[in-house]
Order: C-alpha cells, then sequence, then structure tokens
C-alpha cells in the first residue's frame, strides 16, 4: 500500500518479478479492496493475499505507526519473518516506519547498535555500495565504524568483491577537514585496517568515480547524494532529449544515436539500481523508492532474492563474529 503509486507499481512490479523468478512465491499484504483492480489483471496465480485495512502513510510518525498500526500491512509483513513464515520483505513505504518497525520485530544483529540503509549507485568502474542512505540523520563515530563494517561485508556478498575498498564521505580529502565526528570516524577506521581495507576520505564527486567500493556516511548526508544524483541523471536525459527536439537536423541525429542514447538511458536509470537494503537486521528488508513504478520495484524484489539465495543473514553473521 505504500508510495506514491500505491498497490498498482506493487502488483505489477510482482507480475513482472514472478517471470523473472518463477520459482519465488510471493504474499501480498494490504488492503483487498483497494487493490482489486491490479489484483484482476494479475496472471500469476501462485501468490497469497493477506487483507488489512490498516497502513501507514508516508507522514505517519515511526512511533505512532510502530505503535498503533500493529496490524498494518507493512508490519503484517515484517511479523512474518520473524515467525520465519516468509524469507524477505519489500516495501515501498514510509522509511522511517519500515526502520522502527522493522529494528523492533527483527531485532539487530550482534555488534551492531543501529540499521543502515545500505543500496548501490553506477560508477565509472561498475556499482558502489553506499550507507547509510536515511536511517540515521544523526550517527556517532562508534555507528559509522559499524556502517563500514556492514558496507564491506554486504560488497563481499552481494558484488563479489574480495577486499573492498571503504570511503568516509567528507568535505574534503585533506585530513584537518570535517567536523569532529568524521575526523574521529577516521580515526578509528585507521586502528582497525586489518580487518577493513578504508581508503581514507572521499569527496562527492569521487563517489560516480568509483574510487572505492563502500561509501560510509550518515543518514542525513547519505540520502542527500543519494537524491542529488537521481535529480542530476533526468536532468541530464531531459536537457538531451529537449537538445534533439530543438531541429530537424537534431531529430536526424537522434534517430542515428538512438541505440547508443537507450544504452546511456539504461545505464543511469535509477529504477535499476532501486531497493536499499536495511543493513544489521536479523531478517531480509528492502525498501524500494516511494517513487518507482512496477519495473523498479520489480528490481527491489530482485535484491530481496539475490540475498536470501546468497545466505546473506548467514554470511553477515559469520563475517561480524570475525570483524568486532
Amino acid at each position: 500500500m505504500g508510495g506514491d503509486h500505491g498497490p498498482r507499481a506493487t502488483i505489477e512490479g510482482v507480475e513482472m518479478a514472478s517471470k523473472i523468478y518463477p520459482h519465488v512465491k510471493f504474499k501480498l499484504f494490504g488492503d483487498k479492496k483497494k487493490s482489486e483492480d491490479q489484483l484482476n489483471k494479475l496472471l500469476l496465480k501462485d501468490y497469497e493475499f493477506f487483507h488489512t485495512d490498516e497502513s501507514i502513510k508516508s507522514d505517519d510518525e515511526p512511533v505512532n505507526a510502530l505503535r498503533k498500526l500493529k496490524k498494518s500491512s507493512m508490519r503484517l509483513g515484517i511479523n512474518d519473518i520473524s515467525e520465519n513464515t516468509a524469507d524477505g520483505f519489500v516495501s515501498a513505504g514510509n522509511t522511517g516506519a519500515l526502520m522502527a518497525i522493522s529494528k523492533f520485530v527483527l531485532k539487530t544483529l550482534n555488534g551492531i547498535n543501529r540499521p543502515a540503509i545500505a543500496g548501490l549507485m553506477p560508477t565509472l568502474k561498475g556499482q558502489t555500495v553506499i550507507l547509510d542512505l536515511g536511517a540515521n540523520v544523526d550517527c556517532s563515530n562508534h555507528n559509522l565504524v559499524q556502517f563500514a563494517l556492514m558496507g564491506d561485508i554486504f560488497s563481499q556478498a552481494v558484488l563479489g568483491i574480495q577486499k573492498p575498498r571503504v570511503g568516509l564521505l567528507n568535505v574534503g580529502s585533506e585530513l584537518i577537514k570535517g567536523n569532529e565526528i568524521v575526523k574521529q570516524t577516521y580515526a578509528d577506521l585507521r586502528k582497525i585496517e586489518k580487518k577493513i581495507n578504508f581508503h581514507g576520505f572521499v569527496e562527492g564527486n569521487d563517489i560516480n568515480k568509483g574510487i572505492v567500493d563502500v561509501v560510509v556516511t550518515d543518514g542525513f548526508s547519505g540520502n542527500i547524494a543519494l537524491k542529488t544524483a537521481e535529480g542530476v541523471a533526468e536532468l541530464i536525459f531531459t536537457f538531451l532529449k529537449n537538445s534533439y527536439k530543438s531541429s530537424f537536423i537534431s531529430k536526424i541525429g537522434y534517430l542515428l544515436s538512438k541505440p547508443a542514447l537507450n544504452r546511456f538511458k539504461t545505464r543511469i536509470d535509477p529504477r535499476k539500481y532501486n531497493g536499499a537494503v536495511l543493513l544489521g537486521l536479523n531478517g531480509i528488508v528492502v525498501k524500494s523508492h516511494g517513487g518507482t513504478d512496477a519495473f523498479g520495484f520489480c528490481n527491489a524484489i530482485g535484491v530481496a532474492v539475490s540475498l536470501i539465495e546468497n545466505s546473506y543473514i548467514y554470511q553477515i553473521k559469520k563475517k561480524l563474529e570475525l570483524y568486532t
């Protein structure tokens, strides 16, 4: 029921995902009356629907969603992971509520105080993990060190990078730059260089260069970085589209370069990288962008499937024992 497009994007996304992952079984949680139009169009038959009148709105306070909406579609889905009747949960709903409920129901892994939202961003060299993307606006140096460890393990497990390079986001690469928390985090990470391949400080314009495999920051800066990158990608594509419409010659140029433009569009399409993972929880929870469409939601489902099939929770538990 969450996201800007409600059950339409979710159900259509499930339909797409069912064709890519025919072995996956889906459990849908929501208001059946509000979902009826989309369910009637759904060709997938091997699914279960769990009706509830309660859903969490985008402007609901996380604490109220946790305490008062105990039969919300989000809560019921997360409860299923806790009860081992589902392997993963995907939602496009309220991020704060998703984090609060997930942390309360699933608890955090040993050695982790705060879960973090991790996502992938395209770079010149492939993809980079960035965390936190909005779960923790204020962070201590201790939190940031834990994010670095989780990002390192995530990069190994999901991207297959044996020794990921980890960078700390800052306003400059020099040691004198940054606030006290960032400086202390830098010192803390230098102390555990045998456990983690710490590159040092990176700046905002370094993220998409692929200088590091993991970018660590607080949720305030991380969320701004993510949405700025998405906005720039949209701006560039809009400028290109308008330029090709500007004259007859430009339109001919567009036809000749259309295959290359389509490849470019696919490469920077935010929907392709949709699906941020709530790291540090004792269960797999994936947050889809609220404004995405069916294609984007399908990709978020794909992230969850990949984590499940790669036994991510088992891997991260074992590796955290070695790291902490």
